[in-house]
């Protein structure tokens, strides 16, 4: 699973529970359950605009023990410590939001004017990649610097793969032709090649389990 599917999975879940929370605070607040006559369920949270969310027993319960206060801090903080960390690991992508394209100036030296996004090469190698025999899925990421870009590929072969080959027509094919539609002198690549598992075990994998 991909880091870009994690995420989105994790948003909609924290989403989810969100608006589930955030809904039972406005219902509670409106005082809709009165309004519209519904009988909330036994225990229900905040059925009305003067119950708070959490009873004098809920708060009072656990805290004449020793281990209360250390875990009603903690929890928080580490949540909140958690929530942190996520968010400023999605702000740090790991490489360059864009590559710099060089084009010549009038005094002979290169300026760099124009600016593509590195997931728009990032998608233009893998879709290359992923055309090129014996390749059965490819990712690429642009690193390095915006105006001195490196690309790492992984690629996972088929069974009996030629590797030669194969590293043969990447270097030819995707890197070339990125480094020339970038108009870089340059354009160090990393390849990264990974075998498919054998079918059968992959049958077996993927087989229903009897029991």
């Amino acid at each position: 699973m991909s880091r870009r599917v994690v995420n989105r999975t994790l948003l909609a879940l924290v989403g989810l529970v969100l608006l589930a929370g955030g809904a039972l605070v406005l219902l509670g607040g409106l005082d809709a359950y009165r309004h519209f006559g519904v009988t909330p369920p036994h225990r229900w949270p905040l059925t009305s605009p003067d119950q708070p969310v959490l009873s004098t027993a809920s708060r009072t319960r656990w805290t004449d023990r020793d281990w209360w206060w250390p875990v009603a801090i903690g929890v928080p903080a580490l949540v909140v410590a958690g929530c942190l960390w996520w968010l400023f690991s999605q702000l740090r992508r790991g490489g360059p939001a864009g590559v710099d394209l060089p084009s010549p100036a009038a005094s002979g030296q290169a300026h760099f004017a124009l600016h593509v996004r590195s997931r728009a090469v990032e998608e233009a190698i893998e879709s290359e990649t992923v055309a090129l025999p014996d390749v059965e899925r490819a990712t690429a990421k642009v690193t390095g610097a915006a105006r001195r870009p490196e690309v790492r590929t992984a690629v996972r072969l088929a069974p009996g793969a030629d590797t030669a080959a194969l590293v043969t027509a990447y270097r030819a094919g995707p890197v070339e032709h990125a480094r020339r539609s970038l108009g870089l002198a340059v354009l160090p690549a990393q390849l990264r090649l990974r075998g498919a598992k054998p079918r059968r075990e992959r049958n077996r994998k993927n087989a229903p389990r009897v029991r």
